[in-house]
Parts: C-alpha cells; structure tokens; sequence
C-alpha cells in the first residue's frame, strides 16, 4: 500500500495544507499573514490568493488555519 504523511493536531486530526478542504499551502499562509502586516487589505489578499475576502480575514485573525501540527501520521492510499 501507498501511503503519505500528513500534519495532524493534538486530537490526530490533519491540519494546514494536509486538511483535504485547504485551498492554501502553508508557505501561501505564510506569505498572506507577512503581506497582511505590510498593510495589504483584505479583498487585496483575497485576489492574490484567488480566495473569499472572508476567508482572508479568518485567516489573519486566527479564525482559520490557526492550528499547529503535534506530530504526523501516515495516511494510506488506494
């Protein structure tokens, strides 16, 4: 069986750009949060990132994507 690791949280759930719903690497979230700090609003941040201007708010209050990973774990594929 084929298998990959993924970043889970403290509960074993996946987390950051291994969650199957992110839109976003961590490296984009990364780059979002340093723009947002250099004074980039957030329908600027939506449209860079090609994501709701909700969806960049969420993640530059600490709404979304917020989690840290604990630990991996491997998830095996068909």
């Amino acid at each position: 069986m084929v298998g990959r690791v993924v970043r889970i949280n403290d509960h074993g759930l996946t987390v950051g750009e291994d969650h199957h719903n992110a839109k976003l690497t961590n490296h984009e979230v990364d780059m979002l949060l340093e723009l947002h700090e250099a004074g980039w609003g957030y329908g600027r941040l939506a449209k860079k990132f090609d994501i709701s201007k909700s969806q960049a708010r969420n993640i530059c209050t600490g709404q979304k994507r917020c989690q840290t990973g604990v630990g991996f774990r491997t998830v095996h594929l068909p």
